[in-house]
């Protein structure tokens, strides 16, 4: 009877059952678009079943991108869970830029404060939440990657170094997010370096060798283990209907969020800029610490920075296509100055986070040092919005913004200093790395 109960079917029973109450929402609704919380069901309501939904659909995405491991490379396997993970990010940040071709500035400003509140929690909550939480669980899990050492917040989780890759694409990317606000916009040249710089990144990871790095056990194991035609149908299936749900949950799940906030006070802005994101942020936390849970951090990390790499080229990129879409003709999505300044914090946190990890590790004290900054900056910002009125709130907020991303600035560009020479290794491995996917490419092609 007991191992009946633990046989991995019955993991994936639990995660599909989850997702029932939201399915039949879903439908009896009418589909997409039809579930407005505070409207035709209650705020709560919507939080707790399209939370439930997400929780399962997000395990149903990890296990299948552990399976594909056997079949196509892990960082392109790992690559697809991110862009999946991220999708209902995508979801409402898009709706913003239509609403805004349409001809609504607000919505364009709320795009790019949803777009940088999102990319500020993956870093702020995400990178350094995991890596507290990979430190604290290594001694229940025994997880390689954690190296314990004398001192004070010095235990460290160790990093992949076939992650280089991905580290030098987000500082190229975050290098140019510097210079997009000095136009004004999103404008279709950012699209092109964007797209175009994550479509070179896919290039090479697809390239890779096709290992499996590790022992799967549980669920991966379980259908790693079935001829590869069923294998290849079980992933697809389950990356199609963990994305499907993720998709259609997470608008009704961040919506409940904000109307529960709004009852309480908080501004529509500031939930939209922070809760909305990390409603959207969810599923992919939950797959990392799934992750971490198995003692597989670093595949974890590898999810969180390919996750940050889409977000940061993909997710920006395409927000002035739907702009112009919706707008009916090619143009910039247009923002004001403080979404300027959201933007220039954002890189900074970003720059001082790659510069973290350009030793391919991070230590107790730099994720607490991450979570600080991200904390206290998101606090004092709520601090401002109730303690004064327009304009002066956001002139003030603005003053702030500018102060933490100086604080980032010379935080990281003081690590890069220290750490030239593992910046140098970075970029060598990336380059060798590119080298070989091309030259693989055209063996391919010459045969």
């Amino acid at each position: 009877m007991g191992s009946r109960f633990r046989h991995p079917l019955v993991a994936v029973g639990v995660a599909l059952a989850v997702v029932v109450p939201w399915a039949w929402t879903f439908i009896s609704y009418g589909g997409y678009g039809t579930v407005h919380p505070g409207e035709n069901i209650a705020p709560v309501g919507a939080v707790f079943v399209a939370g439930l939904a997400i929780l399962g659909a997000s395990f149903l995405l990890a296990w299948a991108a552990e399976t594909a491991e056997k079949d196509v490379p892990q960082a392109f396997a790992i690559a697809v869970l991110a862009v999946l993970a991220v999708a209902p990010e995508y979801a409402v940040d898009a709706l913003y830029a239509w609403q805004a071709g349409a001809g609504s500035a607000q919505a364009a400003n709320l795009a790019v404060a949803n777009m940088t509140g999102a990319n500020r929690i993956l870093i702020g909550l995400g990178w350094s939440g995991i890596a507290l939480f990979t430190i604290h669980r290594e001694k229940q899990t025994s997880d390689p990657a954690v190296e314990r050492r004398p001192g004070f917040l010095t235990n460290a989780v160790a990093l992949d170094r076939g992650i280089a890759t991905e580290i030098v694409f987000l500082l190229v990317a975050t290098v140019y997010a510097f210079f997009i606000p000095l136009s004004g916009g999103i404008g279709p040249v950012d699209t092109l370096f964007l797209t175009g710089l994550f479509g070179i990144y896919i290039a090479i990871v697809i390239r890779g060798d096709v290992v499996v790095p590790e022992e799967h056990v549980g669920v991966p194991a379980y259908f790693q283990r079935y001829p590869k035609p069923r294998r290849i149908t079980v992933v697809l299936l389950g990356f199609l209907l963990s994305g499907a749900v993720i998709f259609t949950a997470v608008h009704p799940f961040a919506e409940g969020l904000e109307r529960v906030g709004i009852q309480y006070g908080i501004p529509e802005f500031f939930m939209i800029q922070w809760f909305a994101p990390l409603a959207s942020e969810s599923p992919e936390l939950i797959v990392v610490a799934y992750l971490v849970n198995k003692a597989r951090s670093t595949a974890g990390f590898n999810a969180l920075i390919s996750s940050k790499l889409n977000q940061w080229t993909l997710l920006i990129g395409t927000l002035a296509i739907v702009y112009s879409v919706s707008a009916g003709a090619i143009g910039t999505l247009p923002f004001d100055s403080k979404q300027a300044a959201e933007i220039w914090i954002t890189a900074g946190q970003s720059l001082f986070a790659i510069a973290v990890l350009s030793n391919f590790e991070i230590t107790t004290g730099e994720a607490v040092t991450l979570l600080v900054l991200f904390g206290t900056q998101v606090l004092a910002e709520f601090y401002v919005i109730r303690v004064y009125t327009e304009p002066v709130a956001t002139n003030v907020s603005m003053t702030v913004l500018y102060a933490y991303t100086a604080v980032y600035l010379l935080l990281g560009l003081g690590l890069f200093v220290r750490r030239r020479e593992s910046v140098r290794v970075l970029v060598d491995r990336t380059v060798s790395t590119a080298r070989s996917a091309l030259d693989a490419g055209g063996t391919e092609r010459t045969a």
